[in-house]
């Protein structure tokens, strides 16, 4: 199989899998870009996250690096095409279908049941992010201390990307 449709099978289908936004689905994107096709290392992958979480746009953007590294500028553009156009299409047709029964009664229950499954799949991807980028005690501080920033002061996130970035860069070398 060649590596831009291998790239578009693995990108469509966490295109689908990702209920709850692009978090949702990094543990089973690392397992099938790092673990399984080997087109980038944890370590890799944890930059290309920062890297999106940065950029401006949606942060799931770290899509096209993983597809530029596995293979150039035409595995950016499958890359893309897979994960946001499959995923955009089901939230319109199902936006559509929401709508449409908004008087039914089990509307607000499935609504209520999804939320959770959410909040575990996003949990779910923290966790994944964390077992490759806490290597030492260094990491696991800079991460506390800028969960502690966020938690206790409104304060762009971005802000605090660039100054563990930074700090980071002197702590680690």
């Amino acid at each position: 199989m060649s590596a831009l449709l291998r790239l578009a099978g693995v990108f469509a289908l966490l295109s689908f899998l990702a209920v709850g936004g692009g978090l949702s689905v990094l543990p089973e994107m690392k397992r099938l870009t790092v673990e399984d096709a080997h087109w980038l290392t944890g370590s890799q992958f944890v930059d290309f996250y920062s890297l999106g979480q940065m950029a401006p746009g949606p942060n799931m953007n770290m899509v096209l690096l993983i597809g530029l590294h596995a293979a150039g500028v035409a595995g950016a553009a499958v890359v893309w095409l897979a994960f946001f156009v499959p995923s955009s299409a089901l939230a319109l047709v199902a936006g559509r279908g929401w709508k449409r029964l908004s008087g039914w009664p089990w509307r607000e229950s499935i609504r209520r049941g999804l939320a959770p499954v959410t909040i575990g799949l996003m949990t779910a991807g923290v966790i994944s992010l964390a077992r490759v980028a806490l290597v030492d005690v260094r990491a696991v501080v800079l991460a506390a201390l800028a969960g502690a920033v966020l938690l206790a002061r409104d304060v762009n996130p971005v802000l605090v990307i660039a100054a563990c970035g930074a700090a980071g860069w002197f702590v680690f070398g």
